[in-house]
């Protein structure tokens, strides 16, 4: 039987491309613990996100790949992930303890924005990632009512411990005032708000912390792109003309705050009756797919218009949760995916960039 070397299994996985980053997941520095025992190989893919939309089929391609060599028998391959911590920017400080800032946005009310960051943050975790989510809509909290979240935070050595419901970290300023109390704040007190929710709140070790953003592009959104490195922002739409005239101006917003955007999602997007299975598109067609085509950035799925969303959200069960099994909890765990391996795109862009280069011969004055 032929002997089987370390370069034959790594010239094997060389084959095996992640389809997000384009590079093969032995440069990628992804194969980790090979171990060869007579015809038996083994070895750990560690991806950059437990949430890769293509992590089984990843699994499967390295396994065949191993196969075709000469004298190998048995090939075992654990999937594992280490998310990998974005990068700051100039004179702003990280969230200590969080690797990826990502932002939930609107361009206007009423689109269901909350209702995705909710259920985002929740499909993430349960991938395995470590989650928080933030409520930084300071005048009209929402997340506490759809994560059946209540309580005051308790202190901690001057800070803030989050509340926990379903797994994830929460802080909402719902939290610190009565449920029928208005919360009336000028924006200087808004931006305290949110800086004291990144600076005094015991978030620990994150992978992601989702911040919902109120709609527009008031002080808040500006607060949270200014305050933070955001490793992204979800622009979430409906199809109709007026969502999508509203959410062109956040896109340019966080584009002149030198944000980078995620993607489109598009919620309500359709409507399938429960009784005779006809789908209705009621706020329109394409809208969120159209606008994601003309604005150059990604669409990360549509959610369908489905009574036990909004049933959830009121009773405090968001729908990942309470039916996982359900095709419109399945659309968000699609999107959440596609925001997981988006934030690993752009992170692999930046690191790529910020690698030194050779210094062109030509400065020295050497001719070819």
């Amino acid at each position: 039987m032929p002997t089987v070397t370390e370069a034959q299994v790594l010239s094997a996985l060389a084959t095996v491309h992640d389809p997000d980053l384009h590079r093969d997941i032995v440069s990628l520095g992804f194969v980790k613990n090979l171990r060869i025992d007579s015809s038996r190989v083994s070895f750990t893919i560690e991806l950059t996100t437990p949430a890769c939309p293509v992590r089984d089929q990843m699994k499967q391609w390295a396994r065949n790949a191993v196969l075709g060599i000469p004298g190998v028998a048995d090939v075992q391959v654990e999937m594992t992930a280490q998310v990998r911590a974005g990068r700051g920017m100039a004179g702003r400080d990280a969230v200590p303890g969080v690797r990826n800032v990502l932002a939930v946005a609107s361009g206007k009310g009423g689109v269901g924005k909350s209702t995705v960051a909710v259920n985002l943050a929740l499909a993430l975790a349960d991938t395995g990632a470590r989650v928080g989510l933030l409520d930084a809509d300071v005048t009209g909290p929402n997340v506490p009512l759809m994560m059946a979240a209540r309580g005051e935070p308790r202190g901690q050595d001057g800070k803030i411990v989050p509340l926990e419901s379903y797994g994830i970290k929460l802080i909402s300023i719902a939290f610190f005032v009565p449920e029928d109390q208005p919360v009336i704040w000028r924006g200087p007190m808004v931006h305290g708000a949110i800086q004291q929710f990144f600076r005094d709140v015991l978030w620990g070790e994150l992978d992601y912390l989702v911040i919902d953003l109120p709609p527009g592009t008031g002080d808040a959104s500006l607060t949270v792109a200014q305050a933070v490195p955001l490793a992204g922002v979800v622009v979430v739409t409906t199809p109709q003309d007026v969502a999508l005239l509203d959410v062109s101006k956040s896109v340019n917003m966080f584009r002149k705050l030198e944000v980078p955007i995620i993607g489109v999602v598009e919620n309500m997007s359709y409507f399938v009756c429960p009784h005779c299975g006809e789908r209705s598109d009621i706020f329109g067609h394409g809208g969120g797919e159209r606008f994601s085509t003309r604005a150059n950035i990604p669409f990360l799925g549509a959610i369908p218009l489905h009574p036990s969303i909004r049933e959830g959200g009121d009773a405090g069960r968001p729908i990942v949760r309470a039916q996982p099994d359900a095709p419109q909890a399945q659309a968000f765990r699609d999107v959440a995916g596609q925001v997981a391996a988006r934030v690993s795109t752009l992170l692999f862009a930046a690191e790529e960039a910020a690698k030194p280069r050779g210094v062109p011969i030509r400065m020295f004055g050497i001719k070819k």
